[in-house]
């Protein structure tokens, strides 16, 4: 899906209406207070993080089987944007963890297992970098994005769980989440707005790798 001048407006409109329907339609949460606002930007932007990881792999895997040099071109732009939403992840919890625990940074689970897959997407760049063949380059990278991408469902789901964190937990035992109605609306616009986001810089992304491949 290409994005028209009217769908990428609409789009801008969805997010700014989101940004002020979490300061002023979305009530305080109960238990967090203002800073429950935080997790309606927080986890959206996760998930992206975990999205754009997921293309990076299947771009990968799509690169081994054809070698094509634009399924590593798209592998590389997805990882790229996924690098930047974990970075806004990171952001968004470090202000979190300053209004709740009182410091930006308390190496909790969560925040130790985005550190390291942060570091570990920064080492699939650093390996790009140092190869100069496109071919050997493109297989390297696609390599490492299968076995990076594995990583991403522990460090994202199952280390913050199977160890004590003081990160909250919005969804009961039960898969429902923990949200008021409004809360909870203002949520999904802002999941499918971040998404919406995320395709719309990797179009842009990818079209300016192709340029880039045919300049």
């Amino acid at each position: 899906m290409k994005f028209s001048g009217v769908l990428k407006l609409l789009l801008l409109f969805w997010l700014g209406g989101v940004i002020l329907a979490a300061f002023f339609y979305a009530p305080a949460d109960r238990a967090l207070g203002e800073a429950g606002r935080v997790i309606i930007f927080h986890i959206p932007v996760a998930w992206v993080t975990v999205l754009a990881f997921l293309v990076s792999c299947v771009y990968g895997v799509q690169f081994l089987r054809r070698r094509d040099l634009g399924d590593d071109l798209r592998a590389a732009a997805a990882a790229e944007l996924g690098l930047l939403f974990a970075m806004l992840a990171t952001v968004t919890g470090s202000i979190f963890a300053r209004i709740t625990w009182g410091s930006f940074w308390n190496w909790d689970p969560r925040e130790t297992s985005i550190f390291i897959l942060l570091l570990i997407y920064a080492a699939y760049f650093a390996l790009r970098s140092a190869v100069e063949d496109e071919e050997r380059r493109g297989r390297l990278s696609a390599v490492y994005a299968i076995v990076a991408f594995v990583t991403v469902p522990f460090l994202v789901f199952v280390v913050p769980r199977v160890y004590f964190s003081l990160h909250p937990d919005i969804i009961t035992p039960t898969g429902k989440l923990e949200m008021g109605a409004r809360t909870l609306q203002v949520f999904l616009a802002s999941l499918g707005g971040f998404t919406g986001l995320f395709a719309w810089m990797y179009q842009l992304a990818v079209r300016i790798g192709e340029r880039r491949q045919q300049a």
